[in-house]
């Protein structure tokens, strides 16, 4: 069984078959942040904010556990669990990609931001940027072997690494936002 923990500090903690392997984290600009909890009390629909909360951490979770992937040093990705979780984890990260842009787009007409232009421009970004990194995963998905290394370097992709800064920007701005808007409760 493999055990997964990301710290924001400096490590990746692997956990095989009892065994601890720690690794650092030599990128600090990718460290990653906390999982989202909540994208906040804007005037939109639930099921907007739940899907594209879904698809953010599908995607952040697939690249915490390629970087423990890559972190093991595996010829291949069959004969261990942890190659078997790697194709799920890509999968479910390809499938979180695809309508990515709209999922937003929608969130943003539901919110009535402005000004709707910057948005606009914007998710023709992340549209671009998760059709990158979509294309670049689901090469290493057609390969009949995934080896770490093969998993390192798609971790290094500039387009898997855009589509995340994008991400985290969303939050950031979501977050914002949420500070701008009173409570409903506020009298």
């Amino acid at each position: 069984m493999v055990g997964l923990v990301v710290t924001i500090s400096s490590n990746i903690t692997i956990q095989t078959n009892g065994t601890r392997h720690s690794t650092p984290n030599r990128d600090p600009s990718m460290r990653l942040r906390p999982r989202r909890q909540n994208l906040g009390r804007l005037s939109v629909t639930k099921a907007v904010q739940d899907q594209l909360q879904d698809r953010c951490n599908a995607i952040e979770e697939s690249y915490e556990f390629m970087l423990a992937y890559a972190a093991q040093g595996l010829a291949g990705d069959s004969g261990s669990e942890s190659g078997g979780q790697l194709r799920d984890y890509l999968q479910r990260s390809n499938k979180a990609m695809t309508g990515l842009g709209d999922v937003f787009r929608n969130l943003v007409a539901d919110s009535a931001v402005e000004p709707a232009d910057c948005y606009e421009r914007f998710i023709a970004v992340l549209e671009r940027d998760a059709s990158d990194a979509q294309a670049a995963i689901q090469l290493a998905m057609a390969q009949p072997s995934i080896s770490s290394q093969l998993i390192d370097n798609l971790n290094a992709s500039i387009h898997l690494r855009a589509l995340l800064t994008d991400l985290f920007l969303i939050d950031e701005i979501l977050k914002q936002r949420t500070k701008a808007v009173p409570s409903s409760d506020a009298t």
